[in-house]
Protein backbone atom coordinates (compact mmCIF):
# COMPACT_ATOMS: atom_id res chain seq x y z
CA UNK A 1 0.00 0.00 0.00
CA UNK A 2 1.47 3.34 -1.03
CA UNK A 3 0.88 6.71 0.60
CA UNK A 4 0.68 8.54 -2.75
CA UNK A 5 -1.07 7.46 -5.94
CA UNK A 6 0.08 10.20 -8.32
CA UNK A 7 3.37 12.03 -7.86
CA UNK A 8 5.46 14.70 -9.53
CA UNK A 9 9.16 13.89 -9.16
CA UNK A 10 11.44 16.91 -9.54
CA UNK A 11 14.94 15.86 -10.55
CA UNK A 12 17.62 18.52 -10.75
CA UNK A 13 19.88 18.67 -13.77
CA UNK A 14 22.92 18.31 -11.51
CA UNK A 15 21.58 14.98 -10.25
CA UNK A 16 21.78 13.63 -13.81
CA UNK A 17 25.43 14.68 -14.09
CA UNK A 18 26.76 12.71 -11.13
CA UNK A 19 29.88 13.86 -9.28
CA UNK A 20 31.17 15.89 -12.23
CA UNK A 21 28.16 18.22 -11.99
CA UNK A 22 28.12 18.89 -15.71
CA UNK A 23 26.83 17.03 -18.76
CA UNK A 24 24.71 13.91 -19.05
CA UNK A 25 26.12 10.71 -17.53
CA UNK A 26 24.25 7.62 -18.85
CA UNK A 27 25.25 5.35 -15.90
CA UNK A 28 23.89 7.94 -13.45
CA UNK A 29 20.65 8.33 -15.38
CA UNK A 30 20.34 4.54 -15.59
CA UNK A 31 20.54 4.30 -11.78
CA UNK A 32 17.85 6.98 -11.40
CA UNK A 33 15.66 5.14 -13.92
CA UNK A 34 15.96 1.95 -11.85
CA UNK A 35 14.78 3.84 -8.76
CA UNK A 36 11.81 5.22 -10.73
CA UNK A 37 10.98 1.75 -12.05
CA UNK A 38 10.71 0.45 -8.49
CA UNK A 39 7.99 3.02 -7.80
CA UNK A 40 6.30 2.43 -11.16
CA UNK A 41 6.10 -1.30 -10.34
CA UNK A 42 4.07 -0.39 -7.23
CA UNK A 43 1.36 1.04 -9.51
CA UNK A 44 2.10 4.67 -8.68
CA UNK A 45 1.40 7.21 -11.44
CA UNK A 46 4.62 9.14 -12.06
CA UNK A 47 5.22 12.49 -13.72
CA UNK A 48 8.76 13.88 -13.82
CA UNK A 49 10.11 17.39 -14.22
CA UNK A 50 13.82 17.62 -15.09
CA UNK A 51 16.00 20.62 -14.47
CA UNK A 52 18.65 21.66 -16.97
CA UNK A 53 21.43 23.02 -14.77
CA UNK A 54 23.86 20.29 -15.81
CA UNK A 55 23.87 21.77 -19.32
CA UNK A 56 22.86 25.42 -19.05
CA UNK A 57 21.45 27.89 -16.55
CA UNK A 58 19.52 30.90 -17.77
CA UNK A 59 20.63 32.98 -14.78
CA UNK A 60 24.28 32.27 -15.60
CA UNK A 61 23.78 33.38 -19.19
CA UNK A 62 22.11 36.58 -18.02
CA UNK A 63 25.01 37.30 -15.66
CA UNK A 64 27.36 36.92 -18.65
CA UNK A 65 25.48 39.65 -20.48
CA UNK A 66 22.92 37.64 -22.46
CA UNK A 67 19.34 38.79 -22.65
CA UNK A 68 17.58 36.91 -19.84
CA UNK A 69 14.70 35.65 -21.98
CA UNK A 70 17.11 34.24 -24.59
CA UNK A 71 19.22 32.59 -21.91
CA UNK A 72 16.12 31.03 -20.32
CA UNK A 73 14.95 29.57 -23.63
CA UNK A 74 18.34 27.88 -23.94
CA UNK A 75 17.79 26.42 -20.46
CA UNK A 76 14.42 25.05 -21.56
CA UNK A 77 16.11 23.21 -24.43
CA UNK A 78 18.56 21.72 -21.91
CA UNK A 79 15.65 20.22 -19.96
CA UNK A 80 14.41 18.57 -23.16
CA UNK A 81 17.79 16.89 -23.67
CA UNK A 82 17.68 15.58 -20.10
CA UNK A 83 14.10 14.40 -20.55
CA UNK A 84 14.95 12.44 -23.68
CA UNK A 85 17.95 10.82 -21.96
CA UNK A 86 15.79 9.78 -19.01
CA UNK A 87 13.07 8.48 -21.33
CA UNK A 88 15.62 6.29 -23.11
CA UNK A 89 16.85 4.80 -19.82
CA UNK A 90 13.33 4.13 -18.57
CA UNK A 91 12.23 2.46 -21.79
CA UNK A 92 15.37 0.29 -21.74
CA UNK A 93 14.00 -1.03 -18.45
CA UNK A 94 10.59 -1.68 -20.00
CA UNK A 95 8.85 1.35 -18.48
CA UNK A 96 6.56 3.05 -21.05
CA UNK A 97 7.42 6.74 -21.07
CA UNK A 98 6.23 9.87 -22.87
CA UNK A 99 8.01 13.21 -23.06
CA UNK A 100 5.80 16.28 -23.34
CA UNK A 101 7.32 19.68 -24.07
CA UNK A 102 5.85 23.11 -23.39
CA UNK A 103 7.58 24.35 -26.55
CA UNK A 104 6.49 22.32 -29.56
CA UNK A 105 9.08 20.06 -31.18
CA UNK A 106 6.85 17.38 -32.65
CA UNK A 107 9.58 15.28 -34.21
CA UNK A 108 10.98 14.30 -30.82
CA UNK A 109 8.19 14.75 -28.25
CA UNK A 110 4.51 15.44 -27.75
CA UNK A 111 3.34 18.99 -27.05
CA UNK A 112 2.12 19.42 -23.47
CA UNK A 113 -1.62 18.76 -23.31
CA UNK A 114 -2.99 18.37 -19.81
CA UNK A 115 -5.75 15.88 -20.60
CA UNK A 116 -3.39 13.76 -22.67
CA UNK A 117 -0.83 13.76 -19.85
CA UNK A 118 -3.45 12.59 -17.36
CA UNK A 119 -4.56 9.85 -19.76
CA UNK A 120 -0.96 8.62 -20.10
CA UNK A 121 -0.68 8.46 -16.32
CA UNK A 122 -3.94 6.54 -16.03
CA UNK A 123 -2.60 4.03 -18.56
CA UNK A 124 0.52 3.46 -16.46
CA UNK A 125 2.94 5.50 -18.53
CA UNK A 126 5.57 7.74 -16.98
CA UNK A 127 5.25 11.30 -18.27
CA UNK A 128 8.27 13.60 -18.42
CA UNK A 129 7.43 17.30 -18.59
CA UNK A 130 10.24 19.11 -20.44
CA UNK A 131 10.77 22.66 -21.64
CA UNK A 132 9.87 24.30 -18.33
CA UNK A 133 6.63 26.29 -18.38
CA UNK A 134 7.42 27.48 -21.90
CA UNK A 135 8.03 30.98 -20.57
CA UNK A 136 11.24 32.75 -19.55
CA UNK A 137 11.74 33.94 -15.96
CA UNK A 138 10.17 30.78 -14.50
CA UNK A 139 12.22 27.97 -12.99
CA UNK A 140 11.69 24.23 -13.31
CA UNK A 141 10.65 24.31 -9.62
CA UNK A 142 7.72 26.45 -10.72
CA UNK A 143 7.11 23.99 -13.57
CA UNK A 144 6.85 21.16 -11.01
CA UNK A 145 4.38 23.12 -8.88
CA UNK A 146 2.31 24.15 -11.92
CA UNK A 147 2.14 20.68 -13.45
CA UNK A 148 1.38 19.09 -10.08
CA UNK A 149 -1.61 21.43 -9.71
CA UNK A 150 -2.76 20.80 -13.28
CA UNK A 151 -2.69 16.99 -13.11
CA UNK A 152 -3.96 16.76 -9.54
CA UNK A 153 -0.81 15.19 -8.09
CA UNK A 154 -0.83 14.10 -4.44
CA UNK A 155 2.68 15.35 -3.75
CA UNK A 156 5.83 16.87 -5.25
CA UNK A 157 8.98 14.88 -4.49
CA UNK A 158 12.10 17.07 -4.59
CA UNK A 159 14.96 14.65 -5.23
CA UNK A 160 18.12 16.44 -4.14
CA UNK A 161 21.67 15.59 -5.06
CA UNK A 162 23.40 14.71 -1.77
CA UNK A 163 21.11 16.79 0.48
CA UNK A 164 18.87 14.84 2.86
CA UNK A 165 16.31 17.52 3.69
CA UNK A 166 15.79 21.19 4.53
CA UNK A 167 18.20 22.86 6.96
CA UNK A 168 18.19 26.21 8.75
CA UNK A 169 21.45 27.00 6.94
CA UNK A 170 23.84 25.30 4.53
CA UNK A 171 25.03 22.22 6.50
CA UNK A 172 28.26 22.18 4.47
CA UNK A 173 29.13 25.66 5.75
CA UNK A 174 27.47 25.77 9.17
CA UNK A 175 28.06 22.84 11.54
CA UNK A 176 25.20 24.09 13.74
CA UNK A 177 22.62 24.01 10.94
CA UNK A 178 19.42 22.34 12.09
CA UNK A 179 17.51 19.89 9.92
CA UNK A 180 13.74 20.30 9.83
CA UNK A 181 11.58 17.19 9.70
CA UNK A 182 8.38 19.11 8.99
CA UNK A 183 7.53 22.59 7.75
CA UNK A 184 4.75 24.46 6.00
CA UNK A 185 4.99 26.35 2.72
CA UNK A 186 4.54 29.56 4.69
CA UNK A 187 7.58 28.64 6.80
CA UNK A 188 9.62 28.21 3.63
CA UNK A 189 8.63 31.66 2.39
CA UNK A 190 8.87 33.52 5.72
CA UNK A 191 12.19 31.95 6.77
CA UNK A 192 13.69 32.42 3.31
CA UNK A 193 14.71 28.76 3.13
CA UNK A 194 16.17 27.75 -0.22
CA UNK A 195 14.00 24.78 -1.14
CA UNK A 196 12.31 26.09 -4.25
CA UNK A 197 11.87 29.61 -5.52
CA UNK A 198 9.17 31.83 -4.02
CA UNK A 199 6.90 31.54 -7.07
CA UNK A 200 6.91 27.74 -6.81
CA UNK A 201 6.39 27.84 -3.02
CA UNK A 202 3.44 30.21 -3.33
CA UNK A 203 1.89 28.13 -6.11
CA UNK A 204 2.25 24.95 -4.04
CA UNK A 205 0.78 26.66 -0.98
CA UNK A 206 -2.17 28.13 -2.87
CA UNK A 207 -3.01 24.72 -4.33
CA UNK A 208 -2.39 22.82 -1.09
CA UNK A 209 0.25 20.52 -2.59
CA UNK A 210 2.63 18.91 -0.06
CA UNK A 211 6.33 18.60 -0.78
CA UNK A 212 8.93 16.06 0.35
CA UNK A 213 12.61 16.99 0.10
CA UNK A 214 15.02 14.06 0.31
CA UNK A 215 18.39 12.72 -0.80
CA UNK A 216 18.10 10.78 -4.05
CA UNK A 217 21.63 9.39 -3.73
CA UNK A 218 20.50 6.92 -1.08
CA UNK A 219 19.22 3.67 -2.66
CA UNK A 220 15.43 3.09 -2.59
CA UNK A 221 14.68 6.56 -1.19
CA UNK A 222 12.03 7.41 -3.79
CA UNK A 223 10.27 4.14 -3.00
CA UNK A 224 10.53 4.79 0.75
CA UNK A 225 8.94 8.23 0.42
CA UNK A 226 6.09 6.90 -1.73
CA UNK A 227 5.43 4.15 0.83
CA UNK A 228 5.16 6.78 3.58
CA UNK A 229 8.48 6.36 5.36
CA UNK A 230 9.55 9.51 7.20
CA UNK A 231 12.76 10.53 5.50
CA UNK A 232 13.93 13.97 4.48
CA UNK A 233 11.71 16.99 5.18
CA UNK A 234 7.96 17.11 4.60
CA UNK A 235 6.48 20.49 3.72
CA UNK A 236 2.78 20.42 4.34
CA UNK A 237 -0.01 22.26 2.59
CA UNK A 238 -2.91 23.78 4.47
CA UNK A 239 -4.14 21.98 7.55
Amino acid sequence: MTKYKRIVLKVSGEALAGKEGFGIKPPVISDIAKEIKQVHDLGVQIAIVCGGGNIWRGETGAEMGMERAQADYMGMLATVMNGLALQDSLENLGVPTRVQTSIEMRQIAEPYIRRKAVRHLEKGRVVIFAGGTGNPYFSTDTTAALRAAEIGADVILMAKNGVDGVYSDDPNKDANAVKFSELTHLDIISKGLHVMDSTASTLSMDNNIPLVVFNMNEPDNIKKVVEGENIGTTIKGKE
